[in-house]
């Protein structure tokens, strides 16, 4: 059956109001509420729960259409517990961020993991963002990192904002598969690391390390923790010096570089290949 007439049709909506107001990263901390759009991020929120169990998605906003070609998602979200209102496309519109809202726009909870809990998990393969500001690249790496099986991804305290509408986008419901630490000062979220076990390497064109060469040598088999920097001027030398080592991807061909989130996808799917190899990765509790 088609949907209803939709509820809400006017932008001075208090409920609408208080989405749109989500855009704003003080509105988002304070309420520690963000928005995932789009029927990826929107159904990954659904299926997603907190550690206490309470759900992730909190409210949905839907038009008629989009209510009517993805009705799994909808009965998902009200499953999940969470408030849906049909709205017309000006008010969906004026929630989203996006230029072409695809009529579904979802309220969720924050997500982020204290950084001790993902030292506990003993994790294998981490992503570490250093100082990186384009909230495009940070949702990419995510989503990057989530791809290669990465089990955590670290923002520092002078990176992005996890939760930035543009981040959100990119990570395509990345953002609800793995934990993410952040706010974790660099010095602090190596040497937890290193503590923890983890091989920490600084992704740097000008690296002493030559990728190949490490995956060549098999030296690449273990906890590994990769450090990527600004998307401008890279890793300063202080955080440089902090990794186990420098590691740069080598250009075979006659580009410049590569961006940030291409290095990292190349740098990632290294390490998991790596441990993936025969014998796997060796755990920091095997003897």
């Amino acid at each position: 059956m088609p949907s209803a007439a939709p509820e809400l049709i006017s932008p001075r909506s208090p409920r609408v109001a208080a989405a749109r107001r989500l855009a704003k990263r003080n509105f988002r901390s304070k309420e520690r509420l963000f928005l995932a759009e789009g029927p990826q991020a929107v159904r990954e929120a659904a299926a997603h729960r907190g550690e206490d169990g309470a759900a992730t998605l909190v409210e949905l906003f839907t038009t008629p259409e989009a209510a009517d070609r993805y009705p799994d998602i909808v009965g998902e979200a009200r499953a999940a517990g969470a408030r849906v209102h049909l709205a017309d496309e000006q008010v969906i519109a004026d929630i989203s961020t996006t230029v072409t809202p695809q009529g579904l726009v979802g309220v969720c909870r924050f997500l982020d993991t204290p950084f001790e809990e993902i030292l506990r998990a003993r994790p294998k393969l981490v992503a570490v963002l250093a100082n990186v500001r384009d909230p495009g690249n940070a949702g990419t790496v995510l989503r990057c990192a989530d791809a290669a099986g990465a089990e955590a991804v670290v923002l520092t305290d002078a990176s992005v904002d996890l939760y930035n509408p543009k981040a959100v986008r990119a990570s395509v419901g990345s953002h609800f598969h793995l934990p993410v630490a952040v706010g974790v000062p660099v010095e602090r979220a190596v040497a937890g690391l290193k503590e923890a076990g983890v091989s920490v390497l600084a992704a740097d064109g000008a690296g002493t390390h030559d990728l190949d060469h490490e995956l060549d040598t098999g030296s690449m088999g273990g906890p590994t923790a990769w450090v990527f920097g600004n998307e401008a001027w890279g890793l300063p030398e202080e955080t440089r010096a902090l990794a186990d080592a420098v590691v740069r991807v080598p250009i075979h061909g006659k580009a410049e570089s590569l961006n940030l989130a291409t290095a990292a996808a190349v740098c990632l799917y290294a390490s998991a290949r790596a441990q993936r190899a025969s014998g796997g990765c060796r755990s920091v509790t095997d003897s």
